[in-house]
């Protein structure tokens, strides 16, 4: 089985591209002594998994030690293996938070065999990232940040870590691609390379050939938990930001803009009158949050964020974290056929504000048949409400039935689905939305769109008219 397994064991420059060397030795001599070994300890019962020996995000190695398996519920100690950097000569390390996560003690080998106990200053589980501290009496040597963003698709690439815990190991390659999303959190925008990053490799510098970290290596993409050619390195224009903030004050604070997000695909940005599938489309809107106070709208579609294009939903999300809190923001958002402005003050993302994307969504006899969209729509009763177990927010049109062969039936809708807004104009009887969905068809539209409510969460939906 093919797995994204997490290896624990901005616009391009178009500077003229530089070429192979003819080796990497000097570079590699001048980054060993940059680059650390980190092994933990904990307690934890029960017997090692196998699973946890290909999903490293979790534990990275962690064998049982002894002579044979522990019995079931035993106690033991635990170790994992990875990787780190100095990027300062007083003590301060960069690894994975993955690396740390739940470790009782946290020891650092130098790669002349110095060995020294780190303090964890801070972790931040949504980016994976961690610092350490350690104490010393002479100056460690260092590494120094690049920029990320001026990396390029085929540029040369040098990744140094503890690969199996067999330590100061070097590979070389190249970017392969950029702001790749693998689904491992809100935040995604790794770099890929071909470089082999393997167990152990997490939390391991990726090198520019100047000898500046642009990476921080986290994750592979394996079928059998080694190395295939395609790993993935947290950008340095990222990971220099929070490291900062857990140095300063040992956690990260994020912007908060309190909106639901989902993606505009094709049929939405038709239904919505915009021409193409850009920005982020807003599901939902926070009570009392900033975006709410600025006046952002559910159905807006959020163009731009502080200047800044949001090309597609998934970049929204970073840019308002890395966003001051209290900052004022000019937002441009797309509605009703129109742009608008807002100016939104940011506030403070806690934990539990942390959901910012909208996931997507799946009888008595009703008052409503609506043919061209294959829905039958009842307003809300008291029996039907029971029947559909609606919360009380719940308003609009409850979806009694749906035409197995409807172009509704393919986007998800289901009985006990409410509908409350037709292309963004709350509506209360069948009969409106007959009538939204015959004016949509003499304008020349081809999809009307849909604001759906099930089970607490909003969601937009864009349904074909039917022609016929």
């Amino acid at each position: 089985m093919f797995v994204v397994a997490f290896a624990a064991v901005g616009g391009p420059d178009r500077a003229e591209a530089r070429g192979a060397p003819e080796s990497f030795a000097d570079l590699a001599e001048q980054l060993l002594p940059t680059v650390v070994n980190i092994s933990t300890t904990q307690t934890v019962e029960g017997q090692p998994s196998e699973e946890l020996e290909e999903f490293f995000k979790d534990f990275f190695d962690r064998r049982g030690e002894g002579g044979g398996p522990p019995a079931p519920n035993r106690r033991r100690q635990a170790s994992s293996l990875g990787s780190g950097f100095v990027i300062d000569p007083s003590g301060y390390i960069v690894t994975n938070h993955h690396v740390i996560e739940n470790a009782e003690e946290v020891t650092v080998r130098f790669f002349d065999d110095t060995t020294l106990t780190a303090e964890v200053v801070g972790s931040d589980r949504d980016t994976d990232l961690a610092l350490l501290k350690v104490e010393t009496d002479k100056p460690l040597v260092a590494t120094t940040w690049g920029k990320s963003d001026e990396t390029r698709i085929g540029d040369w690439v040098v990744a140094i870590g503890n690969p199996f815990g067999l330590g100061g190991s070097v590979t070389a390659g190249i970017v392969s691609a950029r702001a790749r999303d693998i689904n491992a959190g809100r935040y995604d925008d790794f770099i890929q390379t071909d470089a082999a990053i393997n167990r152990g490799n997490s939390g391991g510098p990726m090198f520019n050939l100047d000898g500046e970290v642009i990476g921080v290596n986290t994750a592979i993409f394996s079928p059998s938990g080694g190395s295939v050619g395609i790993g993935f390195a947290i950008p340095s224009t990222l990971a220099q930001n929070v490291i900062n903030q857990l140095r300063d004050s040992g956690e990260v604070q994020r912007g908060w803009l309190g909106v639901r997000i989902q993606s505009v695909n094709e049929e939405l940005a038709e239904g919505l009158k915009l021409g193409k599938p850009r920005g982020a489309l807003v599901a939902s809107v926070t009570e009392g949050g900033p975006a709410e106070r600025a006046g952002i709208k559910q159905g807006d579609v959020i163009l731009t964020f502080d200047g800044r294009p949001v090309t597609e939903m998934r970049k929204l999300p970073r840019m308002v974290a890395e966003t001051p809190i209290g900052k004022d923001v000019k937002v441009t958002v797309w509605r009703k056929g129109e742009e608008q402005s807002v100016d939104v003050n940011l506030g403070k993302l806690d934990i539990e504000q942390v959901a910012a994307v909208a996931q997507p969504t799946e009888t008595p006899s009703a008052d409503g048949d609506v043919p061209s969209l294959g829905l039958v729509l009842g307003t809300i009763t008291p029996e039907l409400r029971s029947q559909f177990q609606l919360d009380d927010k719940a308003n609009g049109l409850v979806v009694t039935e749906v035409d197995p062969d409807s172009a509704a039936a393919e986007k998800g809708l289901r009985p006990g689905d409410v509908i409350v807004e037709v292309d963004q104009e709350e509506v209360s009887t069948p009969e409106e939305v007959a009538a939204k969905v015959t004016a949509a068809k003499d304008e020349g539209y081809k999809v009307i769109t849909l604001l759906v409510y099930r089970q607490g969460e909003f969601q937009w939906v864009a349904v074909r008219i039917d022609q016929s």
